[in-house]
Formats: C-alpha cells, sequence, structure tokens
C-alpha cells in the first residue's frame, strides 16, 4: 500500500470510514481492496437510505401502483376491460418491509465477512481536538471519507412547528392510508410519491414554489404536469407558501398567489433534503461547508482539510445512490494511492420514475443556454415513436440538444413509459462524443422505446413523420 496514507500502530486504521449506507459501503470495500486497514463507522440502521427508507422500498409501492394503473388504463386498447384496486394496504406494506430487510440483510449485513480489512465500528462519530472520536473514544487514523447522507429538508413555513407532518421516511411507513394527502414540493420525491399515493386511492394535491421537476426544461414539466392531472392529481404550480395550520380534519395550506387554500388529512413535505453535516464538529475541524449544509469538495473529494474526503448525499450534489458509489470509489481510491482520480458527472443520468418516466443526462437546453453554448435542439413527441403507437401510450417527448458548430451531443430528456431504461444509451453517446448524425445513422431495435433516440437525432435536419418504418 501507498506510503500516503501514513499507516498508523497496528491499533489504528489506514481510512476511517464515517457513514454505513451506498457510499459508506462502497468506500470501504474499494479502500479494503487496496490494501487498506478500513474502519467503518455506522450510527443507526446499517445501510442508509436507500436500501431502507429510499430507492428500495417508494420503487416497489411505486410499481405497485403502477399495476393497480394498468389494470385500469387498459381500456386503452379495444375488446379490453376490467379494473383492479387496492386491496390490502396493510399486506402490500408488509410485503415491502420484507423485501427492505431482505436486501438490507444480503447486501450489507453479510456481506462485511467477505472483507477482511474493514471492521464495523457502531457509534456516532465527530471531530474533536483534531481527533476522530466515536462514542468519547478517539481513533487513530490516517485517513477520513465523510459519507453520511442526507435527511429530508423541512421548509420554514409559518406554522409548520405545530403540524404533524410526512417526510418521505415517514409517508412509506404508514400503517393505513390517508383519504386525502397535501404534497408541498414539485421536486422528485413529491411527483413520484404524489402520484403513486393518488394510484392507490388517494386524494392529492402537489404544492410546489416553481414548476414540477425545474431541474428538467420546461417542456418537460409541463407536460408532466398534464398527465399528472389527468390521472385526478391537482397540481398548485408557483405559488408561495403563506401559512399553515392544523385543523379538526386535518391540515391547511394558505398559498400566495392562490386563491383556495389547500386542506388534507396528512401533510408530506418532499422540499429536498439537506446533508447530515451537523453536530460532527466539522467546521470546527476547519471542514468548510456550502450554504445548503453540504461539505464542499474539490474534483478528487478532498475538503478544505488534506486527508478528509466526503462522498455521497453529504456533499449537497448529484443525491442519485449510483452517484454516491461512485464518488466513494474514487474518494476511497484517492485516500488510499493518492489524487488520482477526478469526479466527472458530466454524463451523469437522472431517473424520475413517475409514469411517464423523466430521465436526463448531461445537460438540459436551459443549463447550456446559461452557460453561453451556441446549441440547436430536436424535439420529438412520442406519436412519432412506433413503440409507443403500438402499445397506445403516447405520452411523452424525446429531446435532443447538441452543439451547433459540432454536431456533438450535449444532453437530452426522455420521457416516456420506459424512459429509465433507455437513458443509459444517450449516456454513452455524449460520453463518447457522438454526433447526432452519428447518432441517427445508428442501427436500433424497431418497435423500442431507445429508437425514439435515433428519430430524435434524426430530427435535427428531417422530418421523421415522412419516413417509412425502419427506415431512417
Amino acid at each position: 500500500m501507498n506510503d500516503c496514507c501514513n499507516r498508523p500502530g497496528r491499533d489504528g486504521y489506514d481510512v476511517a470510514v464515517v457513514g454505513a449506507g451506498s457510499a459508506g459501503f462502497s468506500a470501504a470495500i474499494t479502500a479494503a481492496e487496496l490494501g487498506a486497514k478500513v474502519a467503518l463507522i455506522g450510527h443507526g440502521t446499517i445501510g442508509g437510505t436507500c436500501v431502507n427508507v429510499g430507492c428500495v422500498p417508494s420503487k416497489t409501492l411505486i410499481r405497485a401502483a403502477e399495476a393497480v394503473h394498468g389494470g385500469r388504463a387498459a381500456t386503452r386498447f379495444p375488446g379490453l376491460g376490467g379494473n383492479i384496486q387496492l386491496g390490502d394496504w396493510a399486506q402490500l406494506a408488509a410485503s415491502k418491509d420484507e423485501l427492505v430487510s431482505t436486501l438490507r440483510q444480503k447486501k450489507y449485513v453479510d456481506l462485511l465477512p467477505a472483507y477482511s480489512g474493514v471492521s464495523y465500528i457502531e457509534g456516532k462519530a465527530r471531530f474533536a481536538d483534531g481527533a476522530l472520536i466515536v462514542d468519547d473514544v478517539p481513533i487513530k487514523v490516517g485517513k477520513v471519507i465523510l459519507a453520511m447522507g442526507a435527511h429530508a429538508a423541512v421548509p420554514p413555513i409559518p406554522g409548520m412547528d405545530s403540524v404533524p407532518y410526512l417526510t418521505s421516511t415517514s409517508a412509506l411507513a404508514l400503517d393505513r392510508l390517508p383519504k386525502s394527502l397535501l404534497v408541498i414540493g414539485g421536486g422528485v420525491i413529491g411527483v413520484e410519491l404524489g402520484q403513486m399515493f393518488s394510484r392507490l386511492g388517494v386524494d392529492v394535491t402537489i404544492c410546489c414554489r416553481s414548476r414540477l421537476l425545474p431541474e428538467m426544461d420546461p417542456e418537460v414539466s409541463a407536460a408532466l404536469k398534464n398527465y399528472l392531472e389527468a390521472e385526478g392529481v391537482r397540481v398548485c404550480a408557483g405559488v408561495g407558501y403563506q401559512r399553515i395550520a392544523q385543523t379538526q380534519s386535518g391540515v391547511e395550506l394558505t398559498c400566495e398567489g392562490h386563491r383556495d387554500t389547500v386542506a388534507a388529512e396528512q401533510v408530506l413535505i418532499a422540499t429536498g433534503r439537506r446533508p447530515n453535516s451537523d453536530g460532527l464538529g466539522l467546521e470546527e475541524r476547519g471542514i468548510v461547508l456550502a450554504r445548503n449544509g453540504g461539505i464542499v469538495v474539490d474534483d478528487h473529494l478532498e475538503t478544505s482539510v488534506s486527508g478528509i474526503y466526503a462522498a455521497g448525499d453529504v456533499t449537497g450534489r448529484d443525491q442519485f445512490v449510483y452517484m454516491a458509489a461512485y464518488a466513494a470509489k474514487l474518494a476511497a481510491r484517492n485516500a488510499v494511492t493518492g489524487n488520482q482520480y477526478r469526479y466527472d458527472n458530466s454524463a451523469m443520468p437522472s431517473v424520475v420514475f413517475t409514469d411517464p418516466q423523466v430521465a436526463s443526462a448531461g445537460l438540459t437546453e436551459t443549463t447550456a443556454r446559461a452557460q453561453g453554448l451556441d446549441i440547436k435542439v430536436s424535439l420529438l413527441p412520442l406519436d412519432a415513436v412506433p413503440r409507443a403507437l403500438a402499445a397506445r401510450d403516447t405520452r411523452g417527448l424525446i429531446k435532443l440538444v447538441a452543439d451547433k458548430a459540432n454536431d456533438r451531443l450535449l444532453g437530452g430528456q426522455i420521457m416516456a413509459p420506459e424512459g429509465a431504461d433507455s437513458i443509459q444509451t444517450l449516456v454513452l453517446a455524449i460520453k463518447h462524443g457522438m454526433t447526432t448524425l452519428e447518432l441517427g445513422a445508428t442501427i436500433f431495435p424497431y418497435l423500442t422505446t431507445v429508437e425514439g433516440l435515433k428519430l430524435a437525432a434524426q430530427t435535427f435536419d428531417k422530418d421523421v413523420a415522412k419516413l417509412s418504418c425502419c427506415a431512417g
């Protein structure tokens, strides 16, 4: 192992990883594979957000809600009928909990014995007097990787302190479904859970300060709003939050810029996540934090203090589990072998598991123009994609952004029922510098959603409506 790790005495560790979620495990395993002696420090339930209260429980319930909706939507095919509804929420929730427990055991707990270089330490970590302390016991360590994750952020709405509210964590753990639900926030969590609960029979209203999915281009936001409203979800976008209060029947939100108050049995706060950076003595140690509480890191994932790295949601950026694991792996490599690896999110995929799904990679038109780039844009409605026509579901669009001078792809967004499974093709195209002409000339299988990328690329210079099937 490289001497840069400052290997301490036999009772110490080369690397200490604080946080036992996806990022923490990724960092610990990577460092151990490189020969480091690693302390993995966890506090609370092992496995972190994704497996316990995030990706896994939410996506299994979203899939269940899709099944309910699919039964109802089958009538779009002539000759088909029937209906389906939620029969037993408690049984569905129990199956979700069983899956979470299984994955937590297999993907986290059972992995630890396989890595002899990793020692798991349960306890709360903090910095004090220049040392890393775990439950008041100092640990001798060379390098430190901070991977504490994040938690639900609660907006400063007047009255919020006196209102019982749900976060994504508690909403996924409900023992019964409310009759009505107010969702505050139109980001990823808000639209995913809002649609899910609506499809399971809850009367849902989504209120947000801006528009739905503000990080996406306006066409996507507007289309998603229309699709949610078509399913019965009420969307109040572009409003301010004046006050919220508890009532005899639930809660009531008064919005600025909106005539009516919004009442519901329960309220779900979905206004983003805040890094778990408080109470660890980070600033006292000299570690710089951003305004959102995220730990500031350089391209090597190193903080303002040499030898201390940070990765994942605690940095306040790119809050996706796969980006957390990727960053943690790089941080571990840099901690053990020296700062040889740089973080690159230029072709990062993002996925929103609504229906239709919303997936993005690279630059949006908005971000590209904000950077002063001279770009060209293609926009393909999903009714131009044969797969969508065959499925009798033409909700969605595909948008591509390219450099006008050299034709290179810069980014794109896919809004389609299978958008999440199609975005990786665009990721690879961007990563390897493909032009729109090259993408449009690539062979794609017919009657697939991903074929829409080829058609969208051809849309830059031709009318695909005038092409015969497979004749692109």
